[in-house]
C-alpha cells in the first residue's frame, strides 16, 4: 500500500485541520464525516492495514444506514465475498457433525425484506472488507489524505491548535503537523490516549480466547446444518464458534474461554478446529492464529478540549454481539459532524463537550450487554449427557436449546440497543417533556422524542425518508405545508446553520413523529419536535451546542405536544 493517498493531498498534508490517528472504521468514519464537509483532514495509521484478523463481521443497520447517508451502502454489498443471499442464520450445534440445539433466522436483523424499521438491513462481512470500502472513499474526498505506516509519537495542545510529532516506521524520520483538534481512534493500545493522561477503568483480562483464520474448502459441505453466518459448537472438547469469510472455504474460528493456565501459542490450531466441529480428518490451511482477552473497560475522560477519544482507544468489551466496531463508527459520526460544526463557525462553544455527554451512556449501556453475552457462551452450555444417544441425550438436548433460545436471543436479536440508543440527557436536545422509551435488548419502538434516532419510514415513491435528510439539520415537516418552516429557515440563516426543509406530505408521518415539526440533526438524531416554530432561534441555538443548558427551551418543551 503507498504510503499516502487521498485527494487534495498536498493542502491536507501541509494544513490539515484535524488530524485522526488511526485508519481503522472507526477513524475512517470521522474523516469520511470531516470530509464531506469541506474539512481537511490527515489520518495517520502506524500499521498498513493489511491482512488484519477480522474480528468484527457485523455491520449493523445503524452503521450501514450511515453508509446510504455516505452513498456506499451498494459498494459494500458488492465488494462482499459473503453471497447477499446468504442466510442470516445462527446455529447452536453440538458440532458441525453433530446434532442441533437451536437456530435463529434472519439474525442481526440480516435479511434484505424491506422494513419501515430501518434504511437498510445487516450485513455480515469481514471487517478489512469494509474498511476498503470506507478508506477508498475517505480517500476521494478532496482535502482528505491518508498516510499509512506513521505513528504519533506525542501531542502539545496549546491554546488553537494541537501539535503531533509523527514518525515514519519504516525510515524513523519524525515530522510536526498542527491541527485544531486531534482524533485519538487508534485502537486499544491508544497512544493518543496515553498522551492525554486518560486511564481505562473497569475489569481487564476477563478470560482469554483465541481466534483462528483457516482455509478448508470442505467444510460447509461436510456439515449437516446448512448455510449460515454463525455456527457455535457446544460441546465439552473446544466450545466455539464458527463463521465463514467468504464463499470459498475461508473461516474463522474462536475459541472461547480458554481454561486458565492454557497457552494459546502451545495449542495445535488445527487439532483445536477438528474437536472443535467434529470433523477429525478436515483438510485446514492455518493462516492466523490470533490469541485475544476479553476485556471490560471504558476511559475515565473522553477528551481534553482539543484531542478527543474513540473506538476502542474510549471502550473496550467482549465482541459477542457485534457491538464494538459499530460502536465505534458511531462514535466517529459523532465528533466528525460536531468537529466540522465548530470549524466552519457554526457549532456553538458547547457543542464538541457533548460528545462524552452523549456517547459515554450509550456506552455503558452496550458495554454491559456484551459481558451479559459474554457470560453465557459455549463453555457453559455443556451439559452431562449433551452428545449421548438415547433418550437421555435427546432430552439433555432438547434442555439445552431451550435454554439458548431464551437467553441468546437478546444477543442476535439487538434492534432495540442498536436502533434505540438515545440521547435524551443532552445539553444540546430540547426536551419535551415525553418519557424515555423503555429500554430493551431486543425489543425497537420508534420514537420521536428528542434525542432519539429519527424514525425511519419507506416513501411511497420506494425512497427512503433518510435519503431526504440534508448533511446539516433537516426541518421536518410531518403536516401542512413548508411554509411553517420559515422561522427556522430565518434562524438558521442568520447563525449561519445548514438547514434543509424537507415537506413529503405522506400522512403516515404525523402519528410517527407525534408532532408536526421535527428538527433533525446532522447524524439522524432528534433534537427538537413540537407543534410550532415561534423558538425557532432558541431551538437552534440549544441544539447546536449555543445556548445555556439551564435553559433549554423551557417555553419551547411546554408547548411541544400541544
Amino acid at each position: 500500500m503507498p504510503g499516502v493517498s487521498g485527494a487534495g493531498e498536498p493542502a491536507a498534508l501541509a494544513a490539515p485541520e484535524v488530524l485522526v490517528v488511526g485508519a481503522g472504521p472507526v477513524g475512517l468514519a470521522a474523516a469520511i464525516e470531516l470530509g464531506r464537509r469541506g474539512v481537511r483532514c490527515l489520518v495517520v495509521e502506524r500499521n498498513d492495514r493489511v491482512g488484519q484478523a477480522p474480528r468484527a463481521k457485523t455491520t449493523n443497520v445503524r452503521t450501514r444506514e450511515h453508509l446510504r447517508r455516505w452513498g456506499i451502502a451498494d459498494a459494500l454489498r458488492r465488494a462482499s465475498p459473503i453471497h447477499p443471499d446468504r442466510p442470516s442464520t445462527i446455529v447452536f450445534a453440538t458440532r458441525m457433525d453433530g446434532p442441533e440445539l437451536a437456530r435463529f433466522e434472519d439474525a442481526l436483523n440480516g435479511t434484505r425484506a424491506r422494513t419501515n424499521l430501518y434504511a437498510e438491513e445487516a450485513q455480515w462481512v469481514p471487517q478489512y472488507v469494509l474498511e476498503e470500502v470506507l478508506r477508498a472513499h475517505a480517500a476521494s474526498l478532496p482535502g482528505v489524505a491518508l498516510r499509512f505506516g506513521e505513528e504519533l509519537v506525542s501531542i502539545a495542545e496549546g491554546g488553537e491548535e494541537v501539535v503531533s510529532v509523527l514518525r515514519d516506521r519504516a525510515t524513523g524520520a519524525v515530522r510536526e503537523v498542527r491541527s485544531a483538534f486531534v482524533i485519538g481512534a487508534d485502537g486499544s493500545r491508544s497512544a493518543v490516549r496515553e498522551a492525554i493522561g486518560a486511564r481505562m477503568m473497569g475489569r481487564g483480562a476477563l478470560a482469554g480466547n483465541v481466534n483462528v483464520i483457516f482455509r478448508a474448502p470442505d467444510l460447509a459441505a461436510r456439515g449437516r446444518h446448512g448455510p449460515g453466518i454463525m455456527y457455535w459448537m457446544v460441546n465439552a472438547d473446544v466450545p466455539s464458534v464458527l463463521g465463514p469469510l467468504d464463499e470459498a472455504g475461508l473461516w474463522s474460528f474462536i475459541a472461547t474461554r480458554l481454561p486458565d493456565g492454557h497457552d494459546p501459542a502451545a495449542m495445535d490450531p488445527v487439532e483445536l478446529i477438528r474437536r472443535g466441529t467434529g470433523l477429525r480428518d478436515l483438510e485446514v490451511e492455518v493462516l492466523r492464529v490470533d490469541p485475544w482477552v476479553a476485556q471490560e473497560l471504558i476511559a475515565d475522560r473522553y477528551a481534553t478540549r482539543r484531542v478527543f477519544l474513540a473506538g476502542d482507544a474510549a471502550h473496550l468489551h467482549p465482541p459477542f454481539g457485534g457491538f464494538g466496531m459499530n460502536m465505534g463508527i458511531g462514535d466517529g459520526v459523532d465528533l466528525g459532524w460536531k468537529i466540522a460544526a465548530t470549524l466552519r463557525g457554526w457549532g456553538g462553544p458547547g457543542l464538541l463537550a457533548s460528545y462524552e455527554a452523549e456517547r459515554r451512556p450509550v456506552h455503558e449501556r452496550t458495554i454491559a450487554e456484551s459481558v451479559v453475552n459474554y457470560g453465557l457462551v459455549g463453555n457453559h452450555l455443556v451439559q452431562p449427557g449433551l452428545e449421548e444417544e438415547g433418550l437421555l441425550g435427546e432430552a439433555t438436548r432438547r434442555e439445552v436449546g431451550e435454554i439458548i433460545r431464551m437467553t441468546k436471543v437478546r444477543e442476535f436479536m439487538t434492534l432495540g440497543l442498536v436502533l434505540g440508543a438515545h440521547y435524551g440527557g443532552s445539553p444540546i436536545v430540547v426536551p419535551d417533556g415525553s418519557p424515555a422509551p423503555a429500554e430493551s435488548a431486543t425489543v425497537y419502538v420508534p420514537s420521536a422524542r428528542p434525542g432519539c434516532r429519527a424514525p425511519h419510514l419507506w416513501l411511497a415513491d420506494g425512497s427512503s425518508l433518510f435519503d431526504h435528510f440534508g448533511p446539516g439539520f433537516t426541518l421536518l415537516v410531518t403536516e401542512g405545508g413548508a411554509g411553517a418552516a420559515a422561522p427556522f429557515a430565518e434562524a438558521a440563516a442568520a447563525r449561519g446553520v445548514p438547514l434543509a426543509v424537507l415537506a413529503p406530505g405522506d400522512a403516515r408521518l404525523r402519528p410517527r413523529y407525534g408532532a408536526a415539526l421535527c428538527l433533525v440533526r446532522p447524524d439522524g438524531h432528534v433534537a427538537w419536535r413540537g407543534a410550532a416554530a415561534e423558538d425557532a432561534g432558541a431551538i437552534l441555538d440549544c441544539a447546536r451546542g449555543g445556548a445555556d443548558p439551564a435553559a433549554r427551551g423551557t417555553a419551547a418543551a411546554e408547548r411541544a405536544m400541544t
